[in-house]
């Protein structure tokens, strides 16, 4: 594996629900990858997904691009049973429903990876905790912004009987906590990092 790239495999094929450039969708995945690109990438993603599986020597995983260096910004948390990979740049913060800034090279990636079976409605849910988590540690952090203009968001699950994710269940909490310290501290990894500072507005 090259170092400025991180591939997680599963024990055992999970469910996956994504939006990530590689394999997104719902599908059955052995495992997912966070691949760097060149900050000015303007390549053919599906090739070269499909080029990174075959030089690493794996198939069927879910696969999420970034132009981070993933070696230096990629964080983990886990809660409970629930662990959230996340890498972050935030070159391209935008707002939900705005007018979309000019367009810069910056992604959040977020994986969750959850040891427990669940209905594809509990999926949806999860994404949708994800997401109310990223948001709410932007804000937290200053940034005037509901993510960037090319999040990438994946949940792997156990095809089970949980139907329900959100924040007033204890699964939804664990998503909740696991996605706000793992995205707090890639965040704060990456503005250690970047080479023009980026200075986010006052709480």
């Amino acid at each position: 594996m090259e170092p400025n790239n991180f591939i997680r495999p599963f024990d055992e094929p999970m469910l996956s629900l994504s939006n990530a450039p590689h394999r997104g969708g719902l599908t059955r995945a052995n495992g997912f990858f966070f691949m760097m690109v060149h900050k000015n990438y303007s390549g053919d993603y599906r090739r070269d997904c499909l080029a990174f599986e075959r030089k690493n020597g794996i198939e069927n995983f879910v696969g999420f691009m970034t132009a981070a260096d993933v070696s230096k910004v990629l964080a983990t948390s886990r809660v409970n049973g629930v662990t959230a990979y996340v890498t972050a740049g935030i070159t391209n913060p935008a707002i939900a429903g705005d007018e979309p800034p000019p367009w810069k090279p910056g992604t959040i990636n977020i994986a969750l990876v959850i040891e427990e079976g669940l209905t594809l409605g509990a999926m949806v849910n999860a994404v949708m905790t994800a997401t109310e988590a990223k948001t709410y540690t932007l804000l937290s952090l200053g940034y005037n912004a509901t993510g960037t203009t090319s999040d990438g968001i994946g949940v792997f699950a156990f095809e089970g009987e949980i139907e329900w994710a959100g924040t007033a269940t204890e699964l939804g909490m664990s998503i909740g906590k696991a996605v706000r310290r793992a995205l707090k501290e890639s965040i704060k990894k990456w503005k250690g990092i970047r080479d023009d500072p980026l200075r986010p507005s006052s709480p």
